[in-house]
């Protein structure tokens, strides 16, 4: 299980990295409602760094703030990898930053099937210069598990792009 300890130093470094670039992101959320920018803005001075964050938690929201299409949130679906590509990739489009990060998942305890269990999380991270990459985890734990794991992993894709 990943500590708060752990996310607020990471959150501290991509924010450095960042800001040794002269970068600027922006967050597309799905499953963690915000916590990665929060994460990232309860740091003084990550305005410097963090451009927007944009909470879609609905698939209307995903299709009018980052142009998600409505045919590919009905299927394969919103908790899909071509969903957390489209997702950061209109971050990125909407934004004026160097690097966009997207997460759509389960976090549970219900919404899931077979084929989409709790825990499954899809990352995509869009980058101005860059092919966008995308991949998936099945996390661990109850809902806050699910969470916290899905905030981590994001911030280290963040580090990841600044070097």
């Amino acid at each position: 299980m990943v500590s708060d300890n752990d996310i607020d130093a990471l959150a501290n470094s991509v924010l450095e990295r960042f800001k040794q670039r002269g970068w600027m992101m922006a967050t597309a959320e799905s499953c963690t409602g915000g916590l990665i920018a929060a994460t990232l803005t309860a740091i003084a001075g990550s305005s410097a760094v963090v451009e927007r964050g944009f909470v879609t938690y609905t698939n209307i929201a995903k299709h009018e703030m980052l142009g998600v299409p409505l045919d590919i949130l009905a299927n394969p679906g919103a908790v899909s990898e071509p969903v957390a590509r489209m997702m950061a990739e209109g971050a990125l489009l909407r934004a004026p930053v160097h690097v966009a990060v997207s997460v759509t998942g389960i976090a549970g305890p219900g919404g899931a099937t077979n084929a989409k269990p709790v825990g499954l999380v899809h990352f995509g991270l869009a980058h101005s210069d860059k092919p966008t990459h995308s991949e998936h985890h099945v996390f661990e734990g109850d809902r806050s598990a699910v969470r916290a794991a899905t905030v981590y992993r994001a911030l280290e894709l963040l580090s990841d792009a600044a070097g």
